[in-house]
């Protein structure tokens, strides 16, 4: 994979337009460093300024392409290809931030980047090290998005204060103040006070000591953010800013929100953070406006309808390994009117058991993608549930494919139909490798990614869904619908109704007779926002509730 990172005029040269956030965490590792930096870039937009948003992570990977969801969760992938951390999916849902690869750097790509510039010659026989040559390039790197059209650049530090493999990132935002002028840089720490039942308190003691470390290193925090999940009280405010050597002001409550994570902006706006952060920084910004945020609320706490979607995967067990998907059926939800509850449903033991069993009392189900054999004979369980029983059914990446093999072998009475990549040898692969992916070898950053054009057949579910016949969605997978099936399959019921510009490929089915049966071969969740839910999951919930309607009719 080649370097990404190119040098960037440093701020002094273009101007000094833009102003840097660097958001650090302490304590605890999962405290929600992504959500309150999506939440700080949504209220600086919400005044009128323009903002950009990166996340630095310390792993060695080059990216998380290659990283088990158990371990990472959902890999986030941007318009332009990159494969991201799931933190990229809260700035696009809380921002209207473009994103791209200059969004997320790695350790691995910072130090893939000065080696390759070593092997080129370009440090004249320096001997190389982590400061100057390591530490300049992650500041190239924040310099990036530093454009002159742009007002704040807002970077999150993956990790925790302490982390050994975040200390060079640590180093670099140090830096900053030097190269930019402190006037232009604010440093916001974000912490934990644990409440100790024993006790029967908060404490403080841990904050103290994460901005002590954060102290030694160089850093010293403007704004500090402390998860709690009780409120903090004066007396620990005036504590935790004596011994941190802040204002009892920037000290910044963030209580636990049990509703929603799209309840946390409104949370600091109580607390006045947009302000204090636009007069640290000497912003020219306008009056906040969160009355379309509000209003988004308000909706979702006062649905008038409820569904049940079964959620049939191999990763229920860990929350972010699905974390977009779970997100744009809330989204859409709300545009529906209806509380959306999620039944996660393991794959494998659809394998062993009953469908019925499981499934029975669902108002749609959605199969979502994966990679590997484990669980899809579960996932082809579902979706023959879906299509006999005429129960809403929303296929995405594998859950297309999937799709295609059930139909495949229970319609067509192709038996033993397979993708080639879990049987290669199968007799009817009606599923097949991309030509273009069969001489790659290497496995990251290799598959057909990002943003790539489909055209809508305009009668179909997904044209009406949509109301364009040309879209872009985002894709990450390395196989596709057997061009050589696709007649047998629509004389059988199976529709291509979306493909690419010059029809070779086959981005989405749909079975016309189903009252909702749509499986595609992209992601449509990534571009799925609180405020403009995408249209397939809008159309998926809206079936949903239909069935859901009749289903208690019935019952009357």
């Amino acid at each position: 994979m080649a370097a990404k990172i190119q040098m960037a005029p440093r701020q002094d040269e273009h101007g000094g337009m833009a102003k840097h956030i660097f958001v650090t965490g302490g304590v605890v590792s999962s405290l929600g460093k992504g959500l309150t930096s999506a939440s700080i870039g949504l209220l600086l937009e919400q005044r009128g300024l323009s903002v950009r948003m990166q996340k630095l992570d310390p792993y060695i990977n080059v990216d998380p392409g290659t990283m088990s969801p158990y371990q990472h969760g959902e890999v986030y992938v941007l318009d332009d290809g990159a494969e991201t951390d799931l933190d990229l999916g809260h700035y696009e849902r809380f921002t209207n931030s473009p994103l791209s690869r200059d969004s997320n750097y790695t350790t691995g790509q910072i130090y893939q980047s000065v080696i390759a510039k070593e092997r080129r010659g370009e440090f004249l026989g320096k001997t190389v090290q982590v400061v100057p040559h390591i530490t300049d390039e992650i500041k190239d790197a924040v310099f990036s998005l530093a454009t002159p059209d742009v007002d704040v650049v807002i970077t999150e530090l993956g990790g925790t204060v302490g982390d050994i493999e975040g200390m060079p990132f640590l180093e670099a935002i140090r830096q900053f103040p030097q190269d930019v002028g402190k006037e232009n840089c604010l440093f916001i720490h974000l912490t934990l006070a644990p409440y100790l039942k024993a006790a029967g308190e908060l404490k403080t003691k841990p904050t103290q000591q994460s901005v002590g470390q954060l102290r030694q290193i160089g850093i010293h925090p403007d704004i500090l953010i402390v998860r709690t999940e009780r409120p903090l009280g004066q007396e620990n405010i005036n504590k935790i800013a004596l011994f941190c050597n802040v204002e009892k002001s920037e000290v910044i409550e963030e209580i636990d929100k049990e509703f929603s994570i799209y309840e946390v902006p409104l949370g600091l706006v109580d607390h006045r953070l947009d302000q204090l952060i636009v007069d640290k920084l000497e912003l020219s910004a306008g009056t906040l406006d969160m009355s379309d945020w509000r209003a988004m609320l308000q909706r979702m706490r006062t649905p008038e309808h409820e569904v049940t979607i079964g959620v049939v995967g191999k990763y229920i067990e860990h929350m972010d390994a699905y974390k977009s998907i779970y997100e744009a059926l809330g989204h859409a939800g709300t545009a529906n009117q209806a509380k959306v509850l999620i039944k996660r449903i393991e794959a494998e033991e659809l394998e062993n058991q009953d469908p019925e069993v499981l499934l029975s009392g669902l108002d749609g189900i959605l199969v979502p993608g994966g990679f590997g054999q484990r669980g899809v004979e579960g996932k082809v369980q579902a979706i023959r549930f879906a299509r006999e029983n005429d129960l809403p059914y929303f296929g995405i990446c594998l859950g297309m494919q999937c799709a295609v093999i059930e139909f495949a072998r229970n319609v067509l009475g192709l038996e033993g139909a397979h993708s080639t990549e879990f049987v290669a040898d199968t007799e009817h692969p009606v599923i097949c490798m991309l030509e273009e992916q069969k001489k790659i070898t290497f496995k990251g950053g290799t598959m057909r990614l990002g943003a790539q054009p489909c055209t809508l057949q305009s009668d179909s579910v997904v044209a009406d869904c949509y109301k364009e016949t040309e879209v872009d969605e985002r894709h990450r997978h390395r196989y596709e619908f057997n061009p050589e099936y696709r007649n047998p399959f629509s004389a059988a019921g199976m529709s291509a109704t979306g493909t690419s510009p010059d029809g070779n490929l086959v981005e989405i089915v749909e079975v016309p007779e189903h009252p909702w049966f749509v499986a595609v071969q992209f992601h449509p969740e990534f571009k799925s926002k609180p405020l403009v839910p995408h249209p397939l999951f809008t159309g998926f919930v809206e079936a949903a509730r239909t069935r859901h309607q009749k289903r208690m009719a019935m019952r009357l």
